[in-house]
């Protein structure tokens, strides 16, 4: 007799589907039971709120489903419901995200581990539905955790991975994950969805205890503590970001175990950096052009390399110093500006900077503003800046900050 095949319960079963950055981002939530989202339409974030609607309809997620009035009421709303021990998610971009400005603030300091995602968008005006990164950054010294993601596979697995940081009790901070706008928010691929009791595995329930705001369970949120205890509510804050690093690597550590899927350093990944004289570094989709690049200059010998930040808060400086101080020179990549900043460089080239501070081998490092408004950044410019690399490796005196692709 003919031994019988095991059936596999479909909800162990991971399926692949052709979906978009965005739609990675709502089936997570989906995955992860999330209790309470709130939506407000803006380009290019909207295309999440049109995809957890149709899931929703459909009967595929059961949740509260809340259209507000505006960003304000959005990113309120959920703070609220969090507060109250429900699972929750919101997102926009642009100026959308800077309309929620008041509730984003005070999300971190009230120790609510909110998920959200930011359709990279550039800041109105011009009007630009194009990627740059200013938008999320603006709470990078908030409390904020901050992600960049360059693929829907990426986006899914690290969707799941953000609850399980942001709601582990020795974190208890929001994390916003960085979508770049149409590059990969609006760009389908071949993503694995992973199967549902996994992930009821990976991520456990969300439990506030004794920090639950609930009738049985009397507490003060969001006190008026002025000079008597702000200082100390301050530092038990930075206690948590501190922290945040080890329990990253203990989720992605964990993530491999149950899932099968190695994404190596959870903070940064680097492309043909072995040989390397030279390399780049940057954020987000980025990474599809240089890699290209990449592979057509080493063909002609020249060995340039490339290292991905994924975690932007916490920003694993020590860690990224040793891997930079290997090379001869380092040219970041800014799909933002900072103006007024040391040199003009752009956010991530001024903390770069800062991270090799200390470092015993110092290589010059060069600062590239580029791709702004959603411009393509092409091969020819990652050749470019890779040439002034190579110059400033052999110690040419050049200008620290470069715009590239500008027109004249």
């Amino acid at each position: 007799m003919a031994p019988m095949t095991a059936v596999i319960p479909e909800r162990d079963v991971e399926k692949t589907a052709l979906i978009t950055g965005s739609e990675a981002i709502a089936v997570a939530c989906q995955l992860a039971d999330v209790d309470v989202i709130t939506a407000y339409p803006i380009r290019p974030y909207d295309t999440v709120m049109q995809y957890v609607a149709k899931l929703v309809a459909n009967g595929d997620l059961d949740c509260e489903y809340i259209v507000a009035e505006g960003e304000h009421s959005q990113f309120e709303i959920v703070k609220h419901a969090s507060a109250c021990g429900a699972r929750v998610f919101s997102g926009s971009s642009g100026v959308g995200w800077m309309y929620a400005m008041e509730a984003l603030t005070v999300t971190p300091a009230l120790r609510i581990p909110m998920v959200a995602m930011v359709g990279n968008r550039a800041l109105d005006d011009p009007g630009a539905f194009g990627v740059e990164h200013n938008d999320a950054l603006t709470v990078r010294d908030l409390g904020w955790m901050l992600v960049w993601v360059d693929n829907a596979q990426e986006a899914m697995d690290t969707a799941l991975i953000a609850y399980r940081v942001a709601e582990d009790r020795r974190i208890f901070l929001p994390c916003a994950i960085s979508c770049d706008g149409a590059f990969l928010t609006h760009s389908q691929a071949m993503v694995k969805i992973r199967s549902q009791e996994k992930v009821k595995q990976f991520l456990p329930q969300y439990n506030r205890a004794d920090l639950l705001l609930h009738p049985d369970n009397p507490i003060t949120v969001a006190p008026q503590a002025n000079e008597d205890w702000l200082m100390e509510i301050r530092r038990q804050n930075f206690a948590a970001m501190e922290r945040a690093s080890g329990v990253i690597r203990e989720a992605y550590a964990d993530f491999e175990k149950i899932f099968g899927h190695k994404y190596g350093n959870p903070f940064f990944e680097e492309y043909e950096t072995e040989d390397a004289d030279v390399v780049l570094l940057g954020m987000g989709t980025l990474s599809m052009p240089v890699r290209v690049a990449i592979r057509k200059m080493r063909k002609e010998g020249k060995k340039v390399g490339f290292v991905r930040l994924r975690w932007f808060r916490p920003f694993a400086a020590e860690e990224l110093a040793k891997c930079l101080s290997r090379f001869k020179a380092v040219g970041v990549v800014d799909r933002d500006f900072s103006m007024g900043s040391p040199y003009m460089s752009g956010v991530l080239a001024t903390e770069t900077r800062t991270a090799l501070y200390h470092s015993p081998k110092r290589p010059p490092v060069i600062g590239f503003i580029c791709g702004l408004g959603g411009r393509e950044v092409t091969v020819p410019d990652v050749e470019k800046m890779s040439g002034v690399l190579y110059q400033a490796a052999e110690g040419k005196q050049l200008p620290l900050t470069q715009w590239i692709g500008l027109r004249e």
